[in-house]
């Protein structure tokens, strides 16, 4: 028989969560909630393949230009770049257009023609394999006596305030793990500075906390010193289009595509109010795109939809490594949980740049056996269940149990070349260039 450990007597852990007198309580039971983000419902989402493994990977291509040299490598030359046209009424014959495109010279390894001679022109397919794993996290809550139902004030109020608490814990929790994930997969990440922001690339794999951001003179000090600007999203909005996102964005206005940009209230504000900038809040009255209105969001700005996250990561700067540390915009004092003072004063902030194509979310299906063997389904999306395990020392009348959730995900990296971390010193009234 299965132990139940619910500590050294067998009851130390019985959590008395109900309260039992109800002459001191009123009728209304009230508990406070997490705030929310748009994390939950900007993150693609599909169904984890089953018989595949935990670990496995995708394939994604690269872009293509047409060449005029099919010799040429990684970078080739500004000469090469761009197809090769040629006069038909000279050396193409009129009746067989593709009578003159081979002109003596033997062909060399790559298809061409080492003499020069060569009329074609080519194009390259180059290709990436990106691993991915399934990653668990299991919730549970303190162990319930049911004989406390017994005597509980408003036991239905309680125990429908117990599922909304486990509610709001099982939405946090995804929040944070879409948040985290776009963190580590984004290609690109933005050190905001006066002088010139420095834009990182090949980042995908690292977290924003784990990037040397003491790089200039390594003399124990952040790179970071400017906010964020419109000049620095304006340049990432450039570079986002001539990279082919604009062809997959979350919206379109006047033929330009729209990004999403998941920042804090703060920040928002601070592009907003931006000197020479106000105009384009005061005239623009696009229409929102029919996937971005119903997240509150009437209008966009200078490219971009500003979709609040007041919970946005906020760090401090850590000399001993030249990086940055997270402050948790909670923490707990005597078991309860508090807004953290330290979150409101953190110096660095980050703020991300979605894009549909950068990841998806792959979450696993229930699944409750097969070939003659049943067992009850699990839900991976974090959907709590009532645990009553029965132990012949600890829980021999059943009376003892607890809720449990179980949450399991994998990230899918696609074109991760699409998405953007952007640090700045929120305290500083220096925007960045």
């Amino acid at each position: 028989m299965s132990t139940f450990d619910l500590g050294s007597a067998g009851t130390t852990a019985i959590n008395t969560i109900l309260a039992q007198e109800a002459n001191r309580i009123g009728s209304d039971i009230y508990n406070k909630t997490l705030h929310t983000s748009p994390w939950l419902d900007l993150t693609k989402q599909a169904a984890f393949p089953e018989g595949m493994g935990y670990q496995q990977t995708t394939l994604v291509y690269d872009r293509a230009i047409a060449l005029n040299d099919a010799d040429q490598g990684s970078p080739a030359s500004p000469d090469a770049i761009g197809a090769r046209w040629n006069d038909v009424s000279g050396q193409f014959a009129a009746t067989a257009l593709g009578s003159g495109e081979l002109v003596g010279g033997a062909e060399d390894a790559t298809g061409g023609r080492g003499d020069g001679s060569d009329q074609r022109s080519f194009v390259q397919f180059t290709k990436k394999l990106k691993s991915f794993k399934l990653e668990r996290a299991v919730i549970e809550s303190p162990r319930i006596s049911l004989e406390d139902l017994r005597f509980a004030a408003h036991r239905q109020e309680q125990l429908r305030a117990i599922m909304d608490i486990m509610t709001q814990v099982t939405r946090n929790t995804w929040e944070n793990r879409y948040r985290d994930e776009f963190d580590k997969v984004a290609d690109n990440v933005v050190l905001c500075k006066v002088a010139g922001s420095t834009f990182l690339d090949g980042q995908e794999g690292t977290a924003s906390s784990a990037i040397d951001v003491d790089t200039t003179a390594d003399d124990g000090t952040c790179d970071i010193n400017g906010n964020i600007s419109n000049a620095v999203l304006d340049k990432v909005y450039f570079r986002l289009i001539r990279a082919g996102a604009g062809n997959n964005s979350y919206g379109r206005e006047n033929g330009r595509p729209v990004f999403a940009l998941v920042l804090s209230s703060e920040a928002s504000y601070t592009l907003q109010t931006e000197a020479n900038f106000r105009d384009d809040v005061r005239y623009n009255n696009a229409r929102v795109s029919d996937l971005i209105a119903p997240l509150g969001i009437e209008k966009s700005f200078r490219g971009f939809y500003h979709l609040v996250d007041d919970l946005a990561p906020r760090f401090s700067f850590n000399a001993s490594t030249d990086t940055l540390d997270a402050v948790a915009p909670y923490t707990l004092s005597g078991g309860v949980t508090v807004t953290n003072s330290s979150y409101e004063s953190a110096e660095f902030e980050a703020a991300f740049v979605l894009h549909p194509e950068v990841s998806e979310a792959l979450i696993p299906n229930p699944m409750s056996g097969g070939n003659g063997i049943s067992f009850n389904p699990v839900n991976y999306r974090g959907k709590f269940d009532w645990k009553n395990i029965v132990s012949e020392i600890t829980n021999p009348d059943g009376t003892i149990g607890f809720f449990r959730g179980v949450l399991a995900s994998a990230t899918k990296p696609i074109k991760t070349e699409f998405g953007y971390v952007i640090l700045f010193k929120r305290d500083t009234g220096s925007v960045a260039s």
